[in-house]
């Protein structure tokens, strides 16, 4: 596994390049960015450290991976982004270090597809096998959880959470916790229903999905306040482990919950 490194390429020499990795013409890549082995770098792309990449990734052309963070609070202190194995990042795509008062690294996980002109904002945590469309943006300290997908043109607020397996549509505004499971869109988000199709995809059962079902409607459907919803999912008989995860993400929520159905203002914590 030779690695290649164009001639027009500019490769600090404390950068640490592993085994078959290919850096192509007019990248550059600085120092302190350590780069697994069998990554490819494309023509223009431009990675700054500290930046640790694992193995097999894709930086295509004119991607910015590793910049330091848009914070007007960032001071130049040393800062960290994580990637793991087989993320694309396509053109254009941005990925900032963590800040200082922010915990100072910024993660990603592995098996990501990060769409051309998308960006994760400084001290982010984004899990393994997510999906982002096409613009699709995080602010800062946002956390996303494994297999979610972020459609094209949505913001997620600073702070928020969007849940594992959750679906943001296009053009979405998320400015609370998004739900794990479900469908939340629009520029007033509201949820619609599970996220059905892709929870089948990733083999999900009839019976996770019918357990998953009930505890949606008590959460989101009914008339209760987000306590009493709670109180009312907290009866159910030993729940499936899916079950458990919408529960304490919802438990755990500090922003307030994304809950009501289209057509019907609300969704604040307790609300």
């Amino acid at each position: 596994m030779e690695t290649r490194v164009h001639p027009s390429a500019v490769v600090d020499p404390s950068a640490q390049l592993g085994e078959g990795v290919t850096v192509g013409p007019f990248a550059v890549i600085g120092p302190d960015v350590v780069i697994g082995d069998g990554c490819e770098v494309g023509a223009g792309a431009k990675i700054e450290g500290p930046t640790v990449l694992g193995r097999e990734n894709r930086i295509f052309s004119h991607a910015c991976i590793g910049f330091e963070p848009q914070d007007l609070k960032f001071a130049g202190e040393e800062t960290r982004l994580e990637v793991g194995d087989r993320n694309h990042f396509r053109e254009f795509c941005t990925v900032h270090r963590g800040t200082g008062k922010g915990g100072g690294l910024t993660k990603i996980g592995d098996d990501s597809l990060f769409m051309a002109y998308t960006h994760v904002a400084h001290d982010c945590i984004v899990g393994s096998r997510v999906v982002f469309a096409n613009a699709a943006t995080l602010a800062g300290h946002v956390e996303v959880g494994d297999d979610a997908t972020i459609s094209a043109f949505s913001s997620i607020h600073q702070f928020c959470r969007v849940g594992r397996h959750a679906y943001v549509g296009g053009y979405s505004v998320i400015t609370q916790d998004a739900l794990p499971f479900v469908k939340t869109v629009g520029a007033k988000p509201a949820c619609y229903g599970l996220n059905r199709i892709g929870l089948e995809r990733k083999g999900f059962d009839r019976e996770t999905l019918t357990e998953l079902e009930a505890a949606y409607r008590l959460l989101v459907r009914g008339s209760r306040n987000l306590a009493s919803a709670l109180d009312a999912l907290a009866q159910l008989t030993a729940p499936n482990p899916a079950v458990v995860d919408l529960i304490e993400f919802a438990e755990s929520s500090e922003r307030g919950l994304i809950r009501h159905p289209p057509g019907r203002k609300g969704g604040q914590r307790g609300g």
